[in-house]
């Protein structure tokens, strides 16, 4: 059996609606508002709305700009 390397592992963290809504401190309608005119970085899974944190700190970032 070959022996694997212990190395940690960078893990994407993917968000759904309700917790970018906590995340932002924002309603979740409008989190779907924003979704809707395509202001906010996300992309549908399988029908549902998902989020990568990266690329929404980054969004946020340039928001505050």
């Amino acid at each position: 059996m070959e022996e694997r390397q212990d190395r940690p592992r960078e893990r994407t963290q993917i968000m759904t609606p309700k917790e970018v809504a906590k995340y932002l401190g924002l309603h979740l309608t409008t989190v779907y508002r924003l979704l809707a005119k395509k202001q906010i970085p996300a992309t549908k899974v399988g029908g549902q709305w998902r989020f990568r944190k990266e690329f929404l700190d980054h969004w946020l970032e340039q928001k505050m700009k």
